[in-house]
């Protein structure tokens, strides 16, 4: 069983979200979105319950292919839960699509494997603060891209590494920007963890793209207004949109993509420059319905 210290577990359940993006792979020549292939090696498991009781096993795993996040310190880390800023620790991570099987009494349950790389998982191992914050944001990632509710109520199962066979996951290696999401008394924090992983990305056809959803009014402005820009920003409105949650973002070096869960909006365009990518921002105004990207430029060679 999980026990910490009620601050720190409070701390590290409402604090700290998580944004993901693998940065290495292969790219696709058709639509240029990097995917990576990741195959999971059993670390440890945990098990939990949906809300019907229906059995749920977390597979926590290693791949050494997924990134490696910054190395620092228990009292680093509830430093950053305590700032203003809480996003300067990230760890990157594969969820992978649920799949059935067979608990040790017959019954049927579903198993998740989620993937991370080994330096972090040895550091786990031995911190009850790391793992205890790791398995609350796999929690709240879990949440998000199934739309299921957990119980926080874990257990680490001893004899087992894993329930059933791990699989492999095809993921995409772009960075996501975290969505703020902001309401009348300015901004309210971050939205869920954006995390989202693709099988091969192929090309769309015309009908494909239209069943995505109508393409948003939107402008970019860039600053100086003059000469090379430091930044861009970009506003998009969405009209139909109510959280950013039900948004999703994605950045690449000199494109845009975003869609809406509901298939409401569309949009995919390309930018005249390079984008710093790691360091761009969202914004979601619940109460304008605007999404603002900062989008920091890369400088001239």
């Amino acid at each position: 069983m999980l026990e910490p210290d009620a601050d720190e577990a409070e701390a590290l359940m409402k604090k700290l979200l998580l944004q993901s993006g693998l940065q290495d792979g292969g790219a696709d020549p058709n639509n240029k979105v990097p995917f990576t292939t990741v195959v999971p090696r059993p670390g440890f498991c945990a098990k939990t319950k949906k809300e019907n009781g229906e059995k749920v096993f977390i597979n926590i795993c290693q791949a050494d292919n997924v990134p490696q996040p910054k190395d620092i310190t228990e009292e680093d880390l509830l430093k950053l839960l305590e700032s203003e800023d809480p996003f300067g620790f990230r760890v990157p991570m594969s969820i992978g699509e649920p799949h059935a099987e067979i608990d040790k009494s017959g019954q049927g349950c579903t198993a998740y494997d989620v993937v991370i790389h080994p330096s972090f998982f040895e550091k786990m191992k031995d911190s009850e603060v790391f793992r205890t914050f790791f398995m609350s944001v796999t929690l709240e990632g879990l949440e998000e891209k199934y739309s299921i509710t957990l119980s926080r109520d874990l257990v680490l199962l001893k004899n087992r590494k894993s329930v059933g066979r791990l699989q492999e996951q095809n993921v995409r290696t772009q960075s996501k920007p975290v969505i703020m999401e902001m309401g009348d008394q300015g901004m309210y924090g971050p939205g869920k963890p954006l995390i989202q992983e693709m099988d091969t990305p192929k090309p769309l056809s015309q009908e494909e793209l239209k069943a995505r959803g109508q393409k948003p009014e939107f402008q970019i402005v860039q600053e100086p207004a003059e000469g090379h820009p430091e930044f861009l920003v970009a506003e998009i409105s969405l009209p139909h949109v109510k959280m950013a949650s039900t948004l999703s973002v994605d950045v690449g070096e000199d494109r845009i993509v975003l869609e809406t869960r509901s298939n409401k909006y569309y949009l995919d365009i390309f930018l005249p420059y390079l984008l710093i990518q790691e360091d761009c921002v969202a914004q979601f105004n619940r109460k304008t319905r605007i999404l603002t990207l900062t989008l920091p430029v890369q400088s001239e060679s």
